[in-house]
């Protein structure tokens, strides 16, 4: 018997709210990456889409809404959060379970013409550098010429002083919203292993080595790249322009164009 869908709801709602906790202006950040395929896919009847790490598909679902003719592939290497997308935004995305940087992902996405955009949210930071670099390059190869990949996560500015700054304008704008109020990322796990609809997914999970399989990093890890490391990697693969379009303290969208 599949999930329900008031069992997906309840629990992808309770995500939202729990991610509200880390990433400040997390809204926002959605919006500006949806502005950005926008005007890059402006005109074209239906625009390839894939979302990296996709979660629950929260940032799928809002791409779907802001453009109907799109196609969005969502990815992802954890059974149970795709399990919370497929019912509750079944319509946004088809949904592919792999992990990115290990053998084989890119073919699984099953992709029949070049990529006009890749996008992420808090996800890329899971791999070291070695395996980022790669995977930029691989989607630098499915990306059509002038596509894009856009990278919302946090992403400091080089150097103690300027990160330290921005940490500060981070933390006090999490203050005035109050987003400590919402769980964090342990609590929601704790809770959700208690939901019996999702026993099976989440022995899935836990069964698999590693949710972090060939990321090098444990699961909530951070390979500590900067804003410019990161646009140094992109414009080693061959993209061309590798800029931040939206920035509040570390919360950062960076666009690269192939």
């Amino acid at each position: 018997m599949g999930l329900s869908m008031g069992t997906a709801a309840l629990w992808v709602e309770r995500w939202e709210r729990q991610q509200r906790h880390y990433a400040i202006d997390r809204e926002e950040r959605f919006t500006v990456i949806a502005d950005v395929v926008e005007h890059v896919t402006e005109g074209q009847g239906r625009p390839l889409i894939v979302d990296l790490g996709c979660g629950p598909g929260s940032l799928a679902a809002r791409l779907a809404e802001r453009l109907p003719h799109a196609e969005i592939v969502a990815i992802d290497m954890d059974p149970l959060l795709l399990e919370l997308a497929r019912p509750h935004h079944a319509s946004a995305a088809r949904y592919v379970d792999t992990v990115m940087g290990e053998d084989g992902w890119t073919e699984a996405l099953a992709l029949d013409r070049p990529l006009d955009a890749a996008v992420s949210t808090t996800a890329l930071h899971y791999l070291p550098k070695a395996t980022l670099r790669q995977t930029y390059a691989q989607l630098a190869a499915l990306l059509r010429p002038g596509g894009i990949l856009i990278n919302g996560d946090h992403l400091p500015p080089d150097g103690p002083v300027p990160a330290a700054l921005a940490a500060h304008v981070g933390h006090r704008r999490a203050e005035r919203q109050q987003t400590s109020a919402n769980e964090d990322w342990e609590s929601w796990w704790t809770a959700v292993a208690d939901e019996p609809e999702l026993a099976a997914s989440l022995a899935q999970r836990r069964g698999r080595r590693c949710l972090a399989s060939g990321t090098g990093l444990p699961n909530g890890g951070d390979n500590g790249l900067t804003l410019s490391e990161h646009a140094e990697l992109l414009r080693q693969v061959g993209f061309e322009h590798a800029v931040p379009v939206w920035q509040f303290g570390n919360s950062c969208v960076m666009v690269a164009v192939r």
